[in-house]
């Protein structure tokens, strides 16, 4: 029997890239999963690969996490069918500038879409955990909580107040509970393709020649592929993960220099 079997896991941003990756895993292992996004014919392209290729079992919720109102009152709508036992906060991060270049503006879009938004989320699933005595909470979000990027200093802010956000919660949810974090490094997504365009722009380089830096700076001299950072979030939702809270896992290849 799959590890997952009778969980039911909502995963924000489906759609595509790291989020659909965590899908297709989590639906692998058993779980029933709730596709969260913004576009309905991706999600529900992803809903049929999910049932037909993989034998699994999926719904889809079409919900902007800007629109916090509007995503609780559908996420209540699915409670009403039996808890939620796994939430996975991922979202696209914040689009890329200098610090100095961001508008007030820049900021609070950003914490709204991930912290704010993350937060509604747990307050609303968690009782629902708490009664069922299973819960698994995990946030993507970004190597920069250790090291900051350069050129994504809206996105280095935020994702540091997500990271400092989840610790804290990690010591307040009860038993049976956590929360972790899993920070990607340079992954194979239309995310990473869009931060090469304006790499290679900013600096008058060749989309290759941004490309081969940073495989550069990775010891596995390689891209990784979503499945593998899907890989680690599924064992953080998984009961063999139960003594593990409040950690930030690297995905990285070995790219970062920090302990």
């Amino acid at each position: 029997m799959s590890s997952l079997h009778n969980k039911k896991a909502l995963v924000c941003g489906a759609s595509a890239g790291i989020g659909r990756a965590i899908a297709v895993a989590l639906a692998n292992q058993g779980a029933h999963v709730i596709l969260l996004a913004r576009r309905q014919d991706a999600l529900l392209q992803l809903q049929q690969e999910i049932e037909e290729k993989h034998g699994g079992s999926a719904t889809v919720l079409v919900a902007d996490l800007e629109n916090r109102d509007g995503l609780i009152e559908q996420v209540s709508v699915e409670l009403k069918g039996g808890p939620i036992h796994i939430l996975i906060n991922n979202t696209g991060g914040p689009p890329a500038g200098p610090l100095l270049s961001a508008e007030e503006s820049d900021f609070a879009v950003a914490f709204g879409r991930h912290v704010l938004a993350a937060h509604r989320l747990v307050l609303s699933v968690l009782p629902g955990m708490i009664h069922a005595g299973y819960g698994r909470i995990v946030n993507v979000i970004s190597t920069s909580v250790r090291e900051p990027i350069p050129n994504l200093g809206v996105s280095n802010t935020i994702r540091g107040a997500m990271a400092s956000w989840a610790k804290s919660l990690s010591r307040e949810l009860p038993p049976n509970v956590t929360v972790n974090n899993v920070l990607p490094g340079f992954t194979d997504t239309q995310r990473l393709t869009s931060l090469k365009q304006a790499i290679a722009q900013r600096d008058q380089l060749t989309m290759e020649e941004v490309h081969q830096n940073w495989l550069s700076q990775v010891p596995e001299g390689r891209l990784a592929s979503p499945q593998e950072t899907a890989a680690a979030v599924v064992f953080l939702t998984s009961p063999a993960a139960g003594y593990i809270r409040g950690v930030s896992l690297p995905v990285d290849g070995g790219r970062m220099r920090s302990i």
